[in-house]
Parts: C-alpha cells; sequence; structure tokens
C-alpha cells in the first residue's frame, strides 16, 4: 500500500510539472534589484524554529515584499506568532504584504525515518503546485523538516528553467558542531548556507558564519 501510495504521488507531481512547462512559457524579465522588492517564501517550523526565523523576519527591509510563509497544519501556535510579527510590521508603518499558507508536516518530532518517507510525500504533493504558482525570488528557511518538501520545488523551478529562485538556509542556533538533518541534505544544494557558530565552518567549507541571529 506504501509503494502504491509513493507511485501515486510521484506520478502526479511529474503530470503537474509537464502541465506546466507546457501551458506557460517562461517569463524572462531582469528585476532591478535597486527599487524593486523581491518576492520571499518563509519556511515557519515550530518551537525555536519559529522563534529565530522571526527574528530573521522581524530585520527584513521592506526590498522583501510581498512574504509568503508556510507552516505545517498541525502548528498553530506559529500561525499565530507569524500574524502577530506582520501586525507588528504594519503598526510600526512598515510594509505588510504577506500571506500565510498550511501544508501537511513532512516529519513528526520523533517520527521514524521509514514512515517519515511518506508523509515528505505527502508534503511534496502540496509543495511544489504552491511553489511554482508563488514563484518566489528567494526561499529562506532554518531547519524543519518542512522546508525539505519547499526548497525542493524550488530546485525544479530552477532546473526547469522557470524561475531562478535563491535558496537561504539559515542553520539553527543550537546545532553547534553537527548540522542538521535538514541542513545535510540542503548543504549542497543552497545558494546561501549560514551557520551561528564557527566550529561548523570547518566542517562544511561552504558555510557562512554570519554570528548570532
Amino acid at each position: 500500500m506504501g509503494w502504491l501510495l509513493l507511485c501515486v504521488v510521484v506520478t502526479l507531481i511529474f503530470l503537474f510539472i509537464i502541465i506546466m512547462v507546457r501551458t506557460k512559457k517562461q517569463q524572462t524579465r531582469i528585476r532591478d534589484k535597486r527599487t524593486e522588492p523581491a518576492s520571499v517564501l518563509i519556511v515557519v517550523g515550530s518551537g525555536g524554529h519559529t522563534s529565530e526565523i522571526l527574528k530573521l523576519v522581524k530585520v527584513l527591509g521592506d526590498h522583501y515584499s510581498p512574504r509568503y510563509y508556510v507552516v505545517a497544519d498541525t502548528d498553530t501556535i506559529s500561525e499565530h506568532k507569524v500574524r502577530e510579527v506582520e501586525k507588528m510590521r504594519e503598526n510600526s508603518g512598515r510594509s505588510s504584504d504577506y500571506k500565510l499558507f498550511i501544508i501537511p508536516r513532512s516529519r513528526e518530532v520523533k517520527q521514524s525515518y521509514w514512515t517519515s518517507v511518506l508523509t515528505t510525500l505527502r508534503a511534496l504533493a502540496f509543495s511544489v503546485p504552491l511553489v511554482f504558482k508563488l514563484r518566489p525570488e528567494v526561499i529562506l528557511c532554518n531547519g524543519p523538516g518542512t522546508c525539505i518538501p519547499i526548497c525542493f520545488a524550488g530546485l525544479l523551478m530552477k532546473w526547469l528553467w522557470i524561475q531562478r529562485t535563491c535558496i537561504v538556509y539559515v542553520e539553527s542556533f543550537c546545532r553547534v558542531t553537527s548540522l542538521s538533518l535538514s541542513g545535510k541534505l540542503l548543504y549542497h544544494f543552497s545558494d546561501s548556507f549560514c551557520v551561528q557558530w564557527p566550529e561548523l565552518v570547518q566542517k562544511y567549507p561552504k558555510a557562512e558564519y554570519l554570528g548570532r541571529f
């Protein structure tokens, strides 16, 4: 049953990609980085991941707009915090052009890796159509499992020449000497890979140490 579900999901994803490529021509437009804002898709995790990513959101300038947030369906707390942050931006007179989207969670805490394969595929089936529709110029994430299908969809857009999406990965503060599973998976594929401890740069030379966030 599990293999049947896997085959169905993969088939649907590739059918969707073929339809998108055939029915929509790639739009090539050079964006003026000095004046035009860049759309950003922000993957919000839960707990500490949420706190850290929202700290970054608070310092994002208005040139990152609109902001698309992706939250797991079982994480109502993070959804509430996102709305609070955007309300603060609005009250301070800053741009608050944002939308929030809910997708299935890829992996629950302590969920086995074998069963997480199926839940990740389910999340991927939701993520690919969403990312292809939004076509963000930047994907910003910091390690929750939900970011894997989102980043994979972003990579697909680049590989298919649909949208040049820049993937920015910021490793969690709690990762001092080793990367998280998400970090290990995205280390070779992200456009910018940031860490918060200098020890990690010694092990992973592609990483950029930018201090604490």
